[in-house]
């Protein structure tokens, strides 16, 4: 049986509050909605949200911003290290008004560990107050999208996201999946176009993406990662990463 937390209870952040915990494969985090904002930010891992009936993904380097108010549960299928920063409602007034993927600064990392090093949960300090405005500061000015990893519960698609998520080495084309799931390339590819808002390779590019990620935190060996993710040598995987990310597997590390 998976774990299930509590819901978190206590008073509502000062302004902002932290929170840097393990979490073993299969916890639950069960449905809820608070009175502030939230920034949820994997360390080690990928953790899984529903998020008003949408899911997203949360893998590391990339946050998820939700505003006050919004119902949202989560889970995860392997172990994970995750940071949460609560942020109280009037300083959320320039943040996202909207669930979004962020793209996370070094500045605010190097925040969010400094506070993590000195077990800081909520700053009570002049110094520390300033850092906890310049990390708001920093989630105001995070590049963002709603989605970066989308899903779909399309009768046709949903099977093929889950078992290429499940293993994002499989190297079978669009064509083949096609005919496993009984319909045409075509017909699977206008899908992933109308639910997903990108082609097949794109989003399976962003998928193994994920998974590196995650591997990448783990400190598996460049090589290895490429092979794990069914590229036939590191140099088309180190392609792939400069392209959606802009640095390198081994700059990211």
């Amino acid at each position: 049986m998976p774990d299930r937390l509590p819901r978190i209870q206590g008073d509502p952040p000062n302004p902002v509050s932290f929170r840097t915990e393990n979490y073993k494969a299969g916890t639950v985090f069960p449905r809820k909605s608070q009175p502030w904002g939230e920034l949820n930010y994997a360390l080690i891992g990928v953790c899984e949200f529903d998020i008003q009936g949408v899911r997203y993904l949360s893998p590391p380097h990339y946050a998820i911003w939700l505003p006050p108010d919004t119902m949202h549960g989560a889970h995860n299928q392997h172990d994970l290290r995750y940071v949460t920063v609560y942020v109280e409602r009037a300083l959320c007034a320039g943040l996202p008004d909207k669930p979004s993927m962020l793209s996370i600064s070094p500045l605010l990392k190097a925040i969010l560990a400094d506070f993590a090093a000195r077990d800081i949960t909520m700053p009570e300090t002049v110094e520390d107050l300033r850092l906890a405005q310049v990390l708001v500061d920093q989630i105001c000015l995070a590049p963002g999208c709603e989605n970066y990893l989308p899903f779909s519960d399309d009768p046709l698609l949903g099977p093929v996201l889950s078992a290429l998520q499940a293993d994002p080495g499989d190297r079978h084309s669009l064509s083949e999946w096609a005919r496993r799931m009984g319909t045409t390339e075509r017909t699977l590819s206008r899908r992933c176009q109308d639910d997903l808002g990108l082609s097949f390779n794109e989003w399976r590019q962003r998928s193994k993406l994920v998974a590196a990620l995650s591997l990448i935190e783990a400190g598996e060996p460049v090589q290895q990662i490429a092979s794990r993710l069914g590229y036939s040598n590191a140099s088309a995987f180190i392609a792939m990463f400069r392209r959606l990310t802009g640095t390198s597997p081994t700059q990211m590390r």
